[in-house]
């Protein structure tokens, strides 16, 4: 596809909504590498977030094809999420803002520490 300078800032503006929102990148790290992940270990995971949030952010989240959800028919209920194929394709790219913001100028490093990258 051949993108013009208007059309690609509108596709990448568009993306960037789909990752919008305070744990929706915090999610997208702790299902990076294949996880499998009960609701329950998010919340433990990620423990500033409220369950109402987490689920919010989920459903969102679902709702993009980002993340899949599985619920198991059992009492008690078991629900577990996972990245999709193509929520799983956004680490290598995410990887690179990463790298990016390594290189950047000494006036913004200190804003831009960078601790760990997906897989």
């Amino acid at each position: 596809m051949t993108y013009t300078p208007e059309s690609a800032a509108r596709g990448v503006q568009n993306v960037v909504r789909v990752l919008e929102g305070r744990w929706k990148l915090v999610i997208l790290f702790q299902l990076f590498g294949g996880q499998v992940r009960r609701f329950s270990d998010l919340e433990r995971a990620i423990p500033s977030v409220s369950q109402k949030m987490l689920i919010q952010q989920l459903r969102q989240l679902e709702a993009d094809g980002v993340v899949a959800r599985i619920v198991h028919h059992q009492v008690p209920p078991k629900v577990e999420y996972r990245l999709t194929e193509w929520g799983q394709s956004l680490c290598p790219a995410l990887d690179a803002l990463l790298i990016w913001a390594e290189r950047a100028p000494p006036e913004m490093a200190s804003r831009l520490v960078v601790t760990t990258r997906c897989d």
